[in-house]
């Protein structure tokens, strides 16, 4: 589990395929990541929990197969570009966001970008079968950063969209300050609003069938 507080910001140093396998190894530099970190421990990279399977200072290597390279925004990153990481966090440790599992449900584009002075407001596009799980205040994580909700389009809008409100430090220390209007984004909802309506789905199935 993790909780979308980025630790650091790491960087690809090679992407090799393997298209017989449908897959690639990502080798990143991970400053000041990778201590306790054992082989097929985890690590959130751009909010996609992958496993390390090799170990050779600051450097990983990480297996990608290709379900999550079709899914997320790892398909689409290059040599040299910055990432968001973040390890694990430890049982009984501190949960300074909300809980992040690292599996990414789809991928948004930036729109908006307006910045305010104080804070700047980023305005994201998020497909129509996501957006039923985001509301108002409610958490959301963008590339493995926990962040509030602060407005929602209308239930009955075709193209939905969501906006968040980003600090000047949450600019610095991730890679949302390197974001431009058309990038996209991993999106992953709060696990509790899909519990929620797997539960009520049931609860109907049982009246119905009584």
């Amino acid at each position: 589990m993790f909780t979308g507080i980025i630790s650091g910001m790491g960087r690809i140093e090679a992407i090799d395929a393997t298209p017989e396998t449908d897959s690639v190894i990502l080798r990143i530099l991970a400053p000041n990541h990778t201590e306790n970190l054992d082989l097929g421990g985890s690590i959130a990279i751009n909010g996609v929990c992958l496993t390390a399977t090799s170990i050779a200072g600051d450097t990983l290597s990480l297996d990608v197969m290709g379900e999550t390279l079709r899914h997320t925004t790892i398909g689409a990153l290059e040599v040299g570009e910055a990432i968001n990481l973040e390890r694990c966090v430890k049982a009984g440790g501190r949960l300074d966001g909300h809980v992040v599992q690292g599996h990414v449900d789809g991928v948004g584009e930036l729109i908006e970008h307006e910045s305010l002075g104080a804070w700047d407001r980023f305005r994201f596009a998020i497909p129509f079968e996501l957006a039923k799980y985001v509301a108002k205040k409610g958490s959301i994580a963008i590339d493995g950063i926990s962040l509030t909700v602060t407005e929602v389009s209308p239930a009955s809008t075709k193209d939905q969209w969501f906006e968040v409100g980003i600090i000047p430090t949450t600019l610095r220390e991730t890679t949302l300050g390197q974001r431009v209007l058309g990038s996209a984004v991993n999106l992953e909802v709060d696990v509790m609003a899909k519990y929620a309506e797997r539960l009520v789905s049931f609860t109907s199935t049982e009246s119905s069938a009584s």
